[in-house]
This record gives C-alpha cells, sequence and structure tokens, in this order.
C-alpha cells in the first residue's frame, strides 16, 4: 500500500478517549484507536503521536476551582502520561511496538524525549508517543504536538477530533454552520476560529507543516487520510 505520507504527527484529543463516558479512558476507544494506528504504522508510515488529556485534568478548567495555573498545567501534563501509558500498552497488547516519551524527566515511566531518540524510535518501526506537552504551563498539547511534529520533521500534522474537519462556526451548536474543505493559516487566525491555539498555529504556519483536521471517531478515516482521500480539512 502506497501512502501519502512517510511520516506524520498525529495529535488525538483526550476528550475522545472518554468515549461514552464522560470521564477517564473508554476500553472500546482505546481499542479502536490502537488498531486504526497498528493498521497504518504495518503499512510503512512512520507514526508519532501527541495526546491530550482534557479526559482526565484540563489546567484551565482547575484555574476556576482554585488550583494555580502552573500546577494545573502540570496536573494536565500528567493526564497525558496516562493517557500515553493507556495507548502504548493497547498498541503493543495487539502486536504494534510502541515507546513513551516525556518532555519532563520521569524514568522509568517513559524516556526522557529528546528529537533523535524519538526519531530512532520511529526509524525501529516503534509508534513514538510523546506526553507532557512542551513540559512547560502555559503551553497546550496542540503548541506540544506542532513542536514535536516540526522536531521530528514530520510531513503533516493530523489533528484527530470529534468533528469531521473544520467550520464556519461549531456544527455541535449552528446548524447553519459549513465545512472548510481546506483554509490557509491566516484565515484561521482572521476568522477567530478554535481550530488549535494561535501559538500553534503560528508554529504550523511558520514551519510550513500542514494540518489535516479529520474525525478520528470514525473507525477507517485514519487510513482514509493517509490513502490520499479528501476527508476532513487541509490547512495550509
Amino acid at each position: 500500500m502506497r501512502t501519502k505520507y512517510k511520516r506524520i504527527l498525529l495529535k488525538l484529543s483526550g476528550e475522545s478517549l472518554m468515549g461514552e463516558q464522560g470521564y477517564g479512558i473508554d476500553a472500546k476507544r482505546l481499542g479502536e484507536y490502537a488498531e486504526q494506528i497498528k493498521e497504518i504504522a504495518s503499512s510503512g508510515v512512520q507514526v508519532a503521536i501527541v495526546i491530550g488529556g482534557g479526559n482526565i485534568f484540563r489546567g484551565l478548567s482547575g484555574m476556576s476551582k482554585g488550583v494555580d495555573r502552573v500546577k494545573g498545567d502540570q496536573m494536565g501534563m500528567l493526564a497525558t502520561v496516562i493517557n500515553s501509558l493507556g495507548l502504548s500498552s493497547a498498541l503493543e497488547s495487539i502486536g504494534q511496538p510502541a515507546q513513551v516519551f516525556t518532555a519532563i524527566n520521569m524514568f522509568p515511566i517513559g524516556e526522557h524525549y529528546s528529537k533523535w531518540k524519538a526519531i530512532e524510535a520511529l526509524n525501529a518501526g516503534k509508534v513514538a508517543i510523546m506526553s507532557c506537552g512542551t513540559g512547560n504551563p502555559f503551553f497546550t498539547t496542540d503548541t506540544g504536538s506542532a513542536l514535536r511534529g516540526i522536531e521530528v520533521e514530520a510531513e503533516v500534522m493530523l489533528k484527530g477530533t470529534r468533528v469531521d474537519g473544520i467550520y464556519t462556526a461549531d456544527p455541535e451548536k449552528d446548524p447553519t454552520a459549513t465545512k472548510f474543505d481546506e483554509i490557509t493559516y491566516d484565515e484561521i487566525y482572521n476568522r477567530g476560529l478554535k481550530v488549535m491555539d494561535l501559538t500553534a498555529t503560528a508554529l504550523c504556519k511558520e514551519n510550513h507543516l500542514p494540518i489535516i483536521v479529520f474525525n478520528m471517531d470514525v473507525v477507517g478515516n485514519l487510513k482514509k487520510v493517509l490513502d490520499g482521500e479528501r476527508i476532513g480539512t487541509l490547512v495550509y
């Protein structure tokens, strides 16, 4: 199977891992993700992954409950480690080697992240799962995934979400919202669309990393994107 890309950065939403539960990790959803990732990795695509932590804890929502912003963001980083360990375990249980990297030194939970170690893992056929965002407070996992995608020299960032692309407004709230097949980084900024935070969008723009936003919760969509099917929205 020839795919459109050789090395990708897949950004997964922590919220999507909840499945129907409303909190934590849904085993069925985790298994579906693992199967889809194994399918593309088996075809020769090198897969680097960053997962959010919103299914367990969000730093910003913690602030409203009196949690210090820096500590809240650090709690969010730990949530991404839990999700990363869960995904690596799900992948390994179906025969797909995976390695967890942490932006903060947490040996032996994961290997302390470096670009070269991550690329070495990718070249060895492992899925490289990179946790803790950038390792710094005030940066989201979107920014973390943009940074890691650029560092490991991915050709594209695939942002797996609960919706099938970018719309003029939130399609879950506005039934008149229309979908973009493609959109520029600048247009996202000018329209104030909440695709990802501005820091992440600016990083991708400056480093020419295209983004494809698609619905990861539909089984088979990840392979379709890599086969070059026009699903989701391309940001360039």
